[in-house]
């Protein structure tokens, strides 16, 4: 059975510095198991900070946020797969609804960051869910499938590396929570779209991501579409984020 995943997107909070203070009060409460791994997705300045500091402990990965698809160039301000490699990082949040609905990034966009991180062999974490107008006229389910198409055409090789995150948008530091049969609803249709090119439903993991915090892990996990937590505000602070990421599930 794969392991789950508890992951930690830290968006535009905790630079070097205050990277290796959280960890050094996570690492203290945080109890290991063995049927999960822990991601952490840092700032890209605190990328390096987050791999020393975690260096030699069992079970966690450290990616990016954000890539950009080029090699190098006239891009200022981006983030190769290379230096995001060479910075430590295995993996890269890829198509977060913040990078779609506040920077403009596109489905083909979406796409070309996809495929950069597969060529390098980084794992991309493709990040999907619908917005409230969306879901109140019942387009949850062809929005997500849309935004999942950005992996057409992948060889199914390629298909079963990558975690999907779905993180409807509504729920996204509001305080509202899909309920665990809503999440499991998209969960569902998200691991049949799999099935329909040819893959193992059980051979990706799925993840709910939008207002995930400890009183509500448990009841979420307990679904069995749902493979992990993509968790945001929560993971800001080091006592939640232990307590989350240790919690024991079924």
């Amino acid at each position: 059975m794969s392991k789950k995943i508890f992951a930690a997107n830290w968006k535009m909070h905790l630079g070097p510095a205050g990277a290796r203070e959280f960890l050094t009060d996570f690492l203290g409460r945080y109890e290991p198991r063995a049927d999960r791994e822990v991601w952490f997705f840092p700032s890209a300045i605190a990328v390096e900070s987050v791999v020393s500091h975690l260096e030699g402990v069992a079970g966690v990965n450290i990616g990016a946020q954000n890539v950009y698809w080029e090699p190098k160039g006239a891009f200022t301000g981006e983030l190769s797969v290379s230096m995001a490699a060479e910075a430590g990082a295995t993996a890269a949040l890829v198509g977060h609804s913040e990078r779609r609905h506040v920077f403009g990034e596109t489905d083909g966009e979406t796409r070309q960051k996809v495929i950069a991180l597969l060529d390098a062999g980084l794992t991309p974490m493709l990040c999907v869910g619908e917005k409230l107008e969306e879901r109140e006229a019942g387009e949850t389910l062809a929005v997500v499938q849309r935004q999942l198409g950005v992996l057409d055409e992948l060889e199914p090789a390629d298909l079963a590396k990558l975690p999907i995150a779905y993180e409807p948008v509504w729920a996204i530091g509001t305080g509202k929570t899909a309920t665990p049969a809503d999440a499991a609803e998209v969960h569902s249709a998200i691991r049949a779209w799999f099935v329909d090119r040819g893959m193992s439903g059980q051979s990706v993991r799925i993840l709910y991501g939008g207002s995930v915090k400890a009183e509500n892990v448990r009841e979420l996990m307990a679904e069995p579409n749902v493979d992990g937590v993509l968790v945001g505000g929560a993971s800001l602070d080091p006592a939640q984020w232990a307590a989350i990421s240790s919690i024991e599930i079924d």
